[in-house]
């Protein structure tokens, strides 16, 4: 099953959620993204992969995004409450990342993603972000992550609690330690190991999976 990573297992209290109850008549589906496929149906006018090509049911859309360089688990759903639950400005659902940087950042430059950044004249929202000892349990990526031996790599876990685009990637760049992989882990409770996900796997949730996006 591998290392739980649900926000629970930190402590996060964000206080009280506003109250939201699946529908049974809705779909709710569980995606791991690979690298280098877009978060979107329709083709941008290239030849880049699309979620079209992964056979889900036609009335889906992704829940939030997952840059085209990023994978690691995205939400599809026809239900529209589900963005208002995960996405809910004023107490939004963690979302954690393991992420492969160069080298290996000071306590210091740690202690600035935490407490935020100012990226692009707006400050990040306090986060959690640490070492992580050795390497995650993820598959190899279809494309292997430049390297150079003259500079080591490092991983960490980052905890957002928002969603602005490319940001951890941002983030990193801005103390000096650019990303070089980049998978999404967990929503909420929801963690990707915990549902036995490959890269281009996609499944239906379960009645309590899915409590877990609305609660």
């Amino acid at each position: 099953m591998g290392r739980d990573y649900s926000a629970n297992r930190r402590g996060f209290d964000r206080g009280p959620r506003k109250q939201f109850f699946p529908h049974v008549d809705r779909t709710y589906l569980a995606f791991y993204k690979p690298f280098e496929v877009l978060n979107q149906f329709s083709a941008d006018g290239s030849e880049k992969t699309t979620l079209a090509a992964f056979g889900f049911p036609k009335d889906v859309y992704p829940v939030g995004r997952l840059d085209f360089d990023s994978e690691g688990l995205l939400i599809l759903s026809n239900d529209g409450r589900l963005t208002t639950s995960l996405f809910d400005q004023d107490n939004p659902h963690a979302r954690t990342y393991l992420v492969q940087v160069e080298r290996e950042p000071s306590d210091e430059s740690l202690k600035k993603l935490e407490e935020g950044l100012m990226i692009e004249g707006r400050r990040t929202m306090q986060t959690e972000a640490f070492v992580i000892d050795g390497e995650p349990e993820l598959p190899e990526r279809s494309k292997p992550i430049r390297f150079r031996k003259t500079v080591p790599t490092c991983w960490l876990e980052i905890t957002l609690f928002e969603g602005r685009n490319r940001q951890v990637r941002k983030m990193t760049a801005a103390i000096g330690h650019p990303t070089l992989r980049l998978a999404r882990v967990a929503i909420g409770d929801l963690s990707l190991f915990e549902l036995g996900l490959k890269p281009g796997e996609w499944r239906a949730l379960g009645e309590e999976e899915v409590l877990k996006l609305f609660t």
